[in-house]
């Protein structure tokens, strides 16, 4: 293991980035921009079989432009509910929408992950054989985007987290801090207008987490990004819009 590929920390300065305007294929953010982005009713989830219960009639509303933490403890349920959002899985009684698409639309949730949403996993999901700028390319390579702006795209974003120094390097020698960073960037490379963080910070050591926290939240703020986090960390959820507790399957809070 190189030095670099064991350290958790070097996060570095941030340099405001632009609003987005387009996305690499040539798409622009709606300018009428509904209220209310997410919209779940009496959602529940259960495995094996219906043996263990998960989400046990969650409802939330999320609305454009806010940063939302889903807060609880492990196992509380918070991750598998941005699942649900994210379309990575599907609920098993309820009703979901989310960009105006239903995610147990098979159709509308490969939309929905390619074109409308971003999703940032707590141990990144890099390819680790892969450059940093080859990762960030991935994302628009699956929406058809042309070369010439995939190539301005990438170093726009590498550029605003201060790593476009780190372009050319593989994913498993930078650090842990660096890998955050460069899944944020793989996020947000299709310009969407939702981003999924599922407990981001939670593999990073707390110096380093607050700064990806900071980095997470500048972005959205400033590229117009409505945010919905997963975080056991109370501190963090406490810097968000609006806090959702998250406790054994149901949501308490505004």
């Amino acid at each position: 293991m190189s030095e670099a590929s064991g350290r958790e920390d070097d996060v570095g300065g941030v340099p405001s980035p632009r609003r987005d305007a387009a996305a690499p294929g040539g798409g622009t953010r709606p300018t009428g921009e509904p209220r209310v982005l997410i919209s779940g009713r009496d959602l529940h989830k259960t495995y094996d079989d219906g043996r263990v219960r998960v989400l046990d009639g969650v409802s939330l509303e999320v609305r454009a432009g806010e940063v939302v933490a889903l807060w609880g403890a492990s196992g509380s349920g918070k991750s598998t509910l941005l699942h649900l959002l994210g379309g990575l899985d599907v609920a098993d009684a309820g009703e979901l929408t989310v960009c105006g698409l239903d995610p147990r639309n098979e159709t509308h949730r490969l939309e929905l992950r390619r074109r409308h949403l971003g999703f940032v996993f707590q141990l990144h999901n890099l390819i680790p054989d892969l450059t940093v700028e080859e990762n960030l390319r991935v994302p628009a390579l699956a929406v058809g985007a042309g070369a010439a702006a995939t190539q301005a795209r990438v170093r726009e974003l590498a550029q605003s987290v201060g790593l476009d120094h780190r372009l050319s390097h593989r994913i498993q020698d930078i650090s842990g801090g660096e890998r955050q960073r460069a899944a944020i960037c793989r996020a947000l490379m299709n310009s969407p207008r939702l981003l999924l963080a599922d407990e981001p910070t939670g593999s990073l050591d707390e110096v380093t987490g607050d700064t990806v926290f900071g980095l997470l939240r500048q972005l959205a703020k400033e590229r117009g990004v409505t945010v919905v986090l997963a975080t056991h960390e109370r501190r963090f959820a406490e810097q968000c819009d609006r806090q959702l507790r998250v406790r054994q399957g149901r949501i308490e809070g505004s």
